[in-house]
């Protein structure tokens, strides 16, 4: 066993932890409640290095990313053990099958896992900052694609109950140009009192297509009909196609933001240009693979549990 001067089981929540600390010179156990907050994580933090002399202190939590192991990331006397969801509560099951209100907390059992099964639970090691960097990138880049699509399903939704033209003149509406298109006429109607100088302007404003295809789009548009009349349907499409197309907007700037952030630590990363002359991975599978696999290789000790880590153990 690692010479730690204590060990802990932390049972985390967004607003408090429950902590178990066993000290291993004694045995003795302690039960405690930790409000989350960086001030009240900070000084739970120092009075335990103070305590135990900096000596290292072992920390058994259920997260292996999150709020909290960012917040302990600084703390170099703890050696964080993260274990699998499934994991604990089989542990639970096998000694409390019933769950009683009076059988032990999670962060007891947390614990009693650090004290009894230690040499078989792995220390979590950190991946470098970059590529730590480039896998957080990747996955906000990724909820934010998934916004873009959903935001792109309620405007064409939306379109085609008050003003269809737009999906015909415009195949894809997930561009800068459609944002601002629907921001500056949000009806048939206003389009209708727009110049034909003025819709030129705009169109090569935006790079649009060839001038054949953009002589067709504006005589589509001169010639268009509503498809209602409806006040209220229109007043109230007209509001939320403008938000819609505003959201739009800010989810593409802010993906080709990340997509910038994301490109710069590829280009210095060392591992990149391994991952991207793979045949078939490309610019965005390479990326996605140098944070997947991360900087510290011996975490993976066979190819079957490499295997694991998509599902691709047979």
């Amino acid at each position: 066993m690692a010479p730690y001067a204590a060990l802990i089981g932390l049972d985390w929540s967004d607003q408090k932890h429950d902590l178990c600390l066993i000290e291993t010179a004694s045995g003795k156990r302690e039960a405690s409640v930790l409000p989350h907050s960086p001030q009240t994580i900070d000084e739970w933090a120092t009075a335990l290095r103070a305590r135990y002399g900096g000596k290292p202190v072992a920390l058994c939590l259920e997260q292996s990313r999150g709020p909290l192991i960012y917040a302990l990331l600084k703390y170099d006397f703890i050696t964080l053990y993260p274990v699998n969801p499934r994991s604990l509560s089989r542990y639970r099951e096998a000694f409390s099958p019933s769950r009683h209100k009076d059988d032990p907390p999670d962060a007891a059992y947390l614990a009693e896992l650090l004290l009894h099964h230690l040499e078989r639970l792995r220390a979590w090691s950190p991946d470098d900052e970059q590529t730590r960097s480039l896998r957080l990138l990747i996955e906000h880049r990724r909820r934010l694609v998934g916004d873009r699509t959903r935001i792109s399903n309620r405007l064409t939704s939306l379109l085609k109950c008050y003003f269809p033209q737009v999906l015909e003149w415009f195949p894809d509406i997930r561009t800068e140009m459609v944002c601002d298109f629907l921001l500056r006429w949000p009806s048939l109607e206003a389009l209708k009192r727009v110049r034909r100088a003025t819709l030129l302007t705009f169109f090569r404003a935006h790079n649009s297509v060839r001038r054949e295809t953009l002589e067709k789009r504006l005589t589509s548009i001169k010639e268009a009909l509503p498809l209602t009349t409806d006040g209220a349907v229109l007043s109230s499409s007209i509001l939320m196609g403008k938000a819609l197309a505003a959201q739009m907007k800010a989810t593409l700037s802010a993906i080709r933001e990340f997509d910038q952030q994301i490109e710069e630590i590829c280009s210095v990363h060392q591992d990149f240009a391994l991952f991207k002359s793979l045949p078939g991975a490309g610019e965005v599978y390479a990326s996605r693979l140098t944070a997947a696999l991360g900087s510290d290789r011996k975490r993976w000790q066979s190819a079957d549990e490499l295997s694991c880590l998509r599902g691709w153990h047979r």
